[in-house]
């Protein structure tokens, strides 16, 4: 599912979500989309050793409870193999994820990180609520009402993207992807932070970390 919006100047203007069958096709989209902010990983720790990576501690760090909301992206090895290591550190969401991982990191390249960044719902949510980590699950209806309240702070028409009847999208998703679309937006004003400050890279070039 992709979120997009039109922006001018300060005006952010939600188009209704779409649904896309690979990775591929949204990199393939025409017009491209000038800032893509994806929830899965891009750069991966090499190995074991490695693990997990810095974006990710410092992510769980900064939610506080919130943050085990944050999943520690798993090893390369477990991404280039058709079978994950017994040591790749694999939870079970990450486990049933792991198929989408690798489409993203199938097409994934250091060029691409021109346009295609790393994030995460609830840091997004994070810097929507005033830098202040949300109280609720998403999964419950009152961790829903808030972050449709923290969105609409922000973003007019938000309700065109929480309230699309988009098939197999529940509605803790929709508003997951609209929190991306608010960090793409400020990655391409410039105004996103990342983590690590410093950034890291992983043995293909990519840079590991996390940007709200």
């Amino acid at each position: 599912m992709v979120v997009s919006a039109k922006v001018i100047g300060a005006t952010v203007a939600p188009e209704v979500p779409r649904l896309f069958d690979r990775f591929s096709d949204v990199l393939d989209e025409r017009p491209s989309f000038e800032a893509l902010v994806v929830n899965a990983p891009v750069g991966y720790p090499d190995v074991s050793a490695h693990w997990p990576r810095t974006c990710d501690r410092e992510a769980r760090a900064l939610l506080g409870r919130r943050g085990i909301a944050v999943r520690y992206a798993p090893t390369r090895e477990a991404i280039d193999q058709e079978v994950a290591p017994a040591d790749s550190h694999l939870d079970a969401v990450s486990a049933w994820l792991l198929p989408r991982y690798r489409e993203v990191a199938a097409d994934m390249s250091p060029y691409r990180q021109r346009v295609v960044f790393e994030g995460n719902p609830e840091l997004s949510f994070y810097q929507l609520n005033g830098d202040q980590p949300l109280r609720w699950s998403k999964r419950l209806e009152t961790g829903q009402v808030e972050r449709r309240a923290a969105l609409e702070r922000r973003l007019q028409s938000v309700d065109k993207i929480v309230d699309a009847d988009l098939e197999g999208a529940p509605v803790a998703h929709l508003l997951d992807a609209a929190a991306l679309m608010w960090s793409a937006r400020r990655v391409l004003v410039h105004a996103a932070k990342r983590l690590p400050a410093d950034p890291e890279w992983d043995s293909e070039g990519l840079r590991m970390e996390l940007v709200y």
